[in-house]
């Protein structure tokens, strides 16, 4: 059985157990049965790589929640300065990652964030088009995204 599926089964024995069916009670319940199952690890050799892949998306989502901040405030500041600092360009990207789901997952995580806009994928799926609001610095832009969101998409996903 897939191991996040025992990890709800453990959630739901929870709520089950507490007698309210909550979203707290669920979260309480998932790191309940984390902590079962990190216990009883040594007993199941194979379980090593699902905490790891845990770990990365808890990570990726820290990290995309701490980008979405940085963002919002350079466009806060853009928006409510006098004159206009934004320097708008469309900007090719290429990629390095290959699925369907990191590229949906970046190109996602690139429109979610404020001042950026994803705009197409090459029919190729090598490059990825985007809208930056501040695009002075195009290189800078290609090597945020390939250095800290595709790393981190391609290790929460492999």
């Amino acid at each position: 059985m897939n191991l996040v599926a025992i990890n709800m089964l453990l959630a739901l024995a929870w709520v089950a157990l507490t007698g309210g069916l909550t979203l707290g009670g669920l979260i309480t319940g998932f790191f309940i049965g984390l902590a079962a199952m990190w216990l009883v690890r040594p007993l199941f050799p194979d379980t090593g790589g699902y905490f790891m892949r845990l770990y990365y998306w808890l990570r990726l989502i820290v990290m995309f929640v701490y980008e979405l901040i940085v963002s919002s405030f350079s466009v806060l500041r853009d928006v409510l300065t006098p004159g206009q600092s934004s320097n708008p360009a469309l900007i090719a990207v290429p990629l390095n990652v290959t699925t369907d789901l990191q590229i949906t997952l970046l190109a996602n995580f690139i429109s979610l964030t404020p001042g950026t806009l994803s705009l197409d994928v090459s029919d190729d799926r090598k490059t990825l088009y985007i809208h930056a609001m501040f695009g002075d610095d195009p290189e800078a832009i290609r090597e945020q995204i390939r250095d800290r969101f595709e790393v981190w998409v391609r290790e929460a996903t492999e």
